[in-house]
């Protein structure tokens, strides 16, 4: 229990580090990170919308990941914002997108798209496993305090 605990501790750690992280990021420099999201592959609405919206979400993330009662919440949004990132990289990776864009400002800019897929896929690995270790952890307490009675 103590192995599972410690585990489930450290991934909603991660992931409200890296939430936390990249949501800073753009934040603290901000002018390139609107540069950068008008080069990405999106139609401008979308865009403006993405723009503001993903440094709120990544944050409210990282919040929902540090509270104890909301933490399974930030686990399902952090797998759903990790999907959706890995699914997009893939997308790139692969080459869907006419232009390739450019991730030479962002957090992560030293990576090459293939490091970038790599890297989601890891994150969205502890999410799913932090799902599982958050439903495994309540069904023991649940049948130990059945079992108490």
């Amino acid at each position: 229990m103590k192995l599972k605990y410690w585990l489930y501790e450290s991934f909603t750690a991660l992931l409200a580090l890296l939430f936390l992280f990249t949501a800073l990021s753009k934040l603290m420099d901000f002018r390139i990170y609107l540069h950068e999201m008008k080069s990405q592959p999106f139609d401008k609405v979308f865009t403006a919308i993405l723009i503001y919206c993903l440094p709120v979400v990544e944050i409210l993330t990282a919040l929902l990941l540090v509270v104890p009662k909301t933490r399974f919440k930030g686990l399902i949004l952090s797998f759903v914002l990790m999907m959706a990132f890995t699914i997009y990289v893939s997308l790139i990776t692969f080459h869907f997108f006419r232009q390739v864009p450019c991730s030479c400002a962002g957090v992560f800019h030293h990576m090459t798209w293939l490091q970038h897929l790599l890297f989601n896929l890891f994150f969205t690995a502890i999410a799913v496993w932090g799902v599982y270790l958050h439903n495994l952890i309540n069904a023991q307490k649940t049948l130990a305090s059945t079992n108490g009675q």
